[in-house]
């Protein structure tokens, strides 16, 4: 995760010039709750934004508002955002929460609404509690600073046991910008975005379509890398906001500033989403996933995406158990183009299976690899030149049980 070409600084979403931010405890999920559940991050100026949402076909009431004010308008004020209610499958009063939050938020700011984005993260089906939220906005108004990220970052965590923020600072030319990020997701992750918010901010002077452009392939190159448990939500999003502050020359597509910061881009969001998958719901393995030697893309991609969410060989590596097997079938019903007998898998180097059949690597050499809290599966497809690779973890006891009643405890 680390890269001499950036330097790591505090701040986090609030790094950059011209951002301020705030997290405070409203009650959203239980009213007397002291735990930070509301947060706000502000641009000093208008925003360039861009902006990735949910592939899931019942998007939440925030995605939609949101995806609505990006559309409507070229820049952006400000981000509001609660956990412990996602606003998802609550009908018309859901759609108009969230416009309500962005309205009280903007005449709290002096600004617009359809300058405010929204998110929510948290329970589906529960409306959401705006009595409460509207009560807390100006105090959350009135805290906004620019000194550290944190309490912002604490504010959109639901089952995250780590605070996610993170910050950067890059050259270009003869000035210095600023990225910062914060981001939540811990369950129900996998590729096609997962259940995860991440707020990104920069100070770097770039055009909206640079911008989104840059977004696009950043997230592709690490977000949609990522399973924890196979399963896509209804809230996630990734929003990055750019306010120019920097001074530096805009950025121009394909010179070397666009190069750069875009090679910045990737490396702040596969750094965040590495942590998501660090921090899953009681995950005890972080397991990269390495496929080579495919005939195509695709089939590197669906080979990895097979491994990474079959519930099989994430049971196997809890138990620390090199099971190979479990990973072969896995390959099978990819759909990728493959051929039993020239599969070769490996765990973290040692090779388990050449050529589709056993190999006489010690076993004891097999458990003690897969038994780290990190390690590397690589497959060779030996078909061809394509690879792909995806981040993911195993599935532990302590994982169904933190998740097997949320809904009835929350609503009873």
């Amino acid at each position: 995760m680390e890269s001499k070409q950036f330097k790591e600084i505090k701040g986090g979403v609030v790094a950059p010039k011209g951002f301020q931010c705030n997290g405070i405890a409203c009650g959203v999920k239980v009213p007397d709750s002291k735990r930070l559940d509301l947060g706000l991050i502000v641009s000093d100026v208008p925003a360039v934004a861009a902006a990735t949402f949910t592939s899931n076909k019942f998007k939440a009431a925030p995605v939609r508002v949101s995806k609505a004010h990006l559309a409507s308008n070229g820049s952006i004020r400000a981000i509001v955002t609660n956990s412990g209610n996602a606003n998802a499958c609550t009908g018309p009063r859901g759609i108009n929460d969230a416009k309500r939050m962005t309205a009280v938020t903007g005449e709290a700011l002096d600004v617009k609404p359809n300058h405010v984005l929204v998110c929510s993260t948290g329970i589906i089906g529960v409306p959401m509690p705006m009595d409460r939220i509207e009560a807390k906005i100006p105090k959350l108004v009135s805290g906004l600073q620019s000194t550290s990220g944190d309490n912002f970052a604490k504010s959109i965590m639901t089952s995250d046991t780590l605070m996610k923020s993170f910050a950067i600072e890059v050259p270009l030319g003869t000035k210095t910008v600023r990225i910062g990020a914060s981001a939540k997701g811990a369950g129900m992750i996998r590729p096609n975005m997962a259940t995860m918010l991440c707020f990104i901010t920069t100070d770097a002077a770039i055009g909206k379509t640079e911008l989104r452009m840059m977004t696009q392939s950043a997230v592709e190159q690490s977000f949609n890398r990522i399973s924890i448990d196979g399963d896509t939500s209804t809230n996630d999003t990734v929003m990055v906001l750019a306010n120019g502050t920097a001074g530096n020359r805009k950025i121009q597509g394909g010179s070397p500033s666009a190069r750069k910061f875009r090679q910045a881009l990737d490396y702040v969001m596969l750094h965040m989403a590495k942590l998501l998958v660090s921090d899953g719901e009681r995950v005890t393995k972080f397991v990269e996933i390495q496929v080579r030697g495919a005939a195509s893309f695709t089939d590197a991609k669906k080979v990895a995406e097979a491994v990474a969410n079959s519930m099989l060989v994430k049971c196997s590596w809890n138990g620390s158990d090199p099971n190979w097997g479990r990973v072969m079938h896995a390959i099978g019903y990819s759909r990728a183009r493959v051929r039993e007998e020239l599969v070769d898998i490996y765990f973290d180097g040692l090779c388990a299976a050449k050529s589709g059949l056993v190999t006489e690597t010690p076993i004891e050499k097999l458990k003690a690899a897969v038994a780290k809290r990190e390690f590397t599966v690589t497959i060779d497809l030996n078909l061809g030149e394509a690879e792909h690779s995806v981040f993911t973890s195993d599935l532990s006891q302590e994982y169904v049980d933190y998740n097997r009643a949320e809904y009835a405890v929350r609503v009873s």
